[in-house]
């Protein structure tokens, strides 16, 4: 186990410096610059502000210095924030995105398991079509849909929920939530329900029926640890995917999350900014996607044996 996950680690290293190399190029090769504005820049202060933050040095050291300052986990200066680092943004903006995060996972899975479970259990059903009906919807509609939609329904119509802020008002962190994690919700209800079908189909289970065991304990007790298993695996790429995508609903709901700072700075053209956002949301991605392979060798003995015996 312990050689798994260090054979995984060395593999991200290639993939993270592969992300911060294409991430930089494509950035410099993008037209404009991060003091274009609407309001032309005198000369002398442009060339001022490029000494400053060495954009006048050729583009292959700017690379340089630029990944030698990451491999010590310094981002460098944001270009519109400039009292500020990349580092200090980030840590300003993660705990809010997390948060978010957070919750709209928990809602995802208490949600799409209750859905994929009962629908397993009802299969080719009314009971069946109708939460798979739901659990398609919500993953055709978007994000930047749905939440506009529910905050004109339970914001502005129903007055129920406050339509922005995070953490001021009572209430105010539900409509974000239930907007970014209403699609992943939809995923893990079909992926629980095609698992949980192909467990009830083994004859284990039919062993456990004919013995006259409760249905509540022939799914929670036996069937449940094995039709989970593929909502695991989703789960990594899944929290992944709700931390880098959170930016629409952040900027929909007012969010001071990461998500708004990577917006800003695309608009700004802040390199160091973007480039620092993408490392660590890429960062986050292949931390997930690990943590999701432990877990997933962790509930599976015979991958467990496989890695003792290699």
């Amino acid at each position: 186990m312990l050689r798994f996950i260090i054979q995984r680690c060395l593999q991200a290293i290639p993939v993270l410096l592969l992300v911060a190399t294409v991430t930089f190029f494509m950035i410099r090769m993008a037209p404009g610059g991060p003091f274009d504005n609407e309001r032309a820049v005198p000369p002398e202060v442009l060339k001022h502000l490029n000494e400053r933050y060495h954009l006048d040095d050729p583009l292959w050291k700017q690379y340089t210095d630029y990944m030698v300052n990451l491999l010590q986990g310094d981002f460098g200066p944001s270009f519109k924030y400039p009292t500020h680092t990349v580092n200090d943004l980030i840590a300003a903006g993660f705990p809010a995105t997390a948060e978010l995060s957070l919750y709209a996972i928990l809602f995802a899975l208490v949600v799409g398991l209750t859905a994929g479970v009962f629908a397993s259990l009802r299969s080719n059903t009314m009971q069946d079509y109708i939460p798979m009906s739901a659990a398609m919807i919500g993953i055709c509609m978007p994000t930047f849909v749905l939440g506009p939609i529910l905050l004109l329904v339970f914001g502005i119509w129903l007055g129920w929920l406050p339509v922005a802020g995070w953490g001021q008002i009572p209430g105010d962190k539900i409509l974000p939530s239930v907007t970014l994690g209403f699609a992943y919700a939809a995923y893990i209800a079909r992926i629980s329900r095609g698992g949980m079908l192909d467990v009830l189909s083994q004859d284990y289970i039919r062993t456990a029926k004919a013995k006259g065991l409760s249905t509540a304990r022939i799914v929670f007790v036996h069937a449940l640890r094995g039709g989970i298993t593929p909502v695991i695996s989703f789960l990594g790429p899944a929290i992944a995917g709700l931390l880098a995508g959170s930016f629409v609903v952040e900027s929909i709901f007012q969010i001071p999350g990461l998500g708004r700072f990577y917006v800003m700075a695309a608009f700004n053209r802040d390199y160091t900014l973007i480039l620092g956002l993408t490392i660590f949301f890429a960062f986050l991605i292949v931390l997930f996607n690990l943590l999701a392979d432990i877990v997933l060798v962790w509930l599976n003995p015979k991958v467990r044996q496989d890695l003792g015996g290699k």
